[in-house]
């Protein structure tokens, strides 16, 4: 089974991507290597989730979170690629979390977005990944996720 048939698999409709935020690309192709720009969880009920992980949300919501971000940056492969199945390997994912000063559950959370590519993957979605905590996000976001992906030719 390829990835396009995992996602309708797995009763995912993908998006359409998100575009960019400001003044920068949304993917840059350098070879092989596709840097995907930071993607933000979906609006939810046609609002954008802001707040911070250990206050606002528990870990299971950041799970979630995670898991939606990561559905926006399938789309967005999707859209440079023209299919998932281009994707030869995710080579390093990192998510920023926004949160309050003691929580912990960083790892936890990003889990989200790791488990989704090992699901729409298999073992090329295995990848190297960095999480960090920080003060705030653009627009309140509790999460981002940036990603490094090797193509397939065309």
């Amino acid at each position: 089974m390829n990835a396009d048939e995992r996602i309708k698999n797995l009763g995912i409709d993908l998006p359409a991507g998100s575009g960019p935020k400001g003044n920068y690309a949304t993917t840059v192709q350098s070879g092989k290597l596709l840097f995907v720009s930071g993607k933000a969880p979906l609006p939810v009920n046609g609002t954008p989730p802001k707040g911070r992980l250990g206050s606002d949300y528990s870990t299971d919501q950041g799970y979630a979170l995670a898991r939606s971000a990561c559905i926006d940056l399938l789309a967005t492969l999707k859209n440079a690629l023209g299919s998932l199945d281009r994707v030869a390997c995710v080579v390093e994912l990192h998510g920023s979390i926004c949160t309050t000063a003691d929580f912990e559950d960083h790892a936890k959370v990003l889990d989200g977005a790791s488990d989704l590519l090992v699901e729409v993957f298999g073992p090329v979605g295995l990848h190297a990944r960095s999480v960090i905590g920080v003060f705030s996000l653009r627009n309140g976001v509790p999460l981002t996720l940036k990603a490094t992906i090797e193509v397939k030719s065309a």
